[in-house]
């Protein structure tokens, strides 16, 4: 699979291709203490739908959900209140310390979650931080672009496939 930005070369080690979105429900429910990264970009397609099964995915997978920008007062909107509100490069850079949590008390997160974090650039760099920087962390790129840097990814799709992907992680975590 190649990476939707056809300059970038990502390295020998790419991201899992997620083929049956089934699965990552069942890599939310086996984590430890996953994390829900959400951006802006969450909002820009139909109406903000993405967001609205960012919602979802986090409500049933009792994710907890980092917002970063003004996505805060959109999840607040939908009847989720985030976790916490931080910029993209700040979560970054603090989920790379393998004794930080958002719980603060030395256990990391083993799973981390991003949607949204847009343009597709940003959350390139955000993969390739977190790929060279927290080997303890396993990555999903829940966006509709192949992410390579991510540990699962979904290959490039149509916003309909995507879709439907999405649903299908929220139905499963539903259950």
């Amino acid at each position: 699979m190649e990476p939707w930005q056809k300059a970038e070369i990502p390295g020998p080690v790419k991201a899992v291709l997620i083929t049956r979105p089934e699965v990552v429900a069942v890599l939310i429910k086996r984590a430890k203490r996953p994390l829900f990264v959400v951006g802006t970009e969450a909002l820009k397609e139909e109406g903000g739908k993405p967001l609205d099964y960012a919602v979802r995915i986090a409500k049933a997978g009792k994710v907890p959900v980092v917002a970063t920008a003004q996505m805060a007062m959109e999840l607040k909107k939908r009847g989720l209140q985030p976790a916490a509100r931080m910029a993209m490069v700040e979560i970054c850079s603090r989920l790379t310390d393998p004794k930080w949590s958002l719980h603060g008390d030395g256990q990391p997160h083993d799973l981390v979650l991003m949607l949204g974090l847009g343009p597709y650039y940003m959350e390139w760099l955000m993969g390739s931080g977190l790929k060279s920087f927290a080997p303890h962390l396993r990555t999903i790129s829940l966006n509709r672009f192949y992410q390579p840097h991510c540990s699962w990814s979904f290959p490039n799709l149509s916003a309909e496939e995507w879709y439907k992907n999405l649903e299908k992680i929220a139905e499963e975590l539903e259950k």
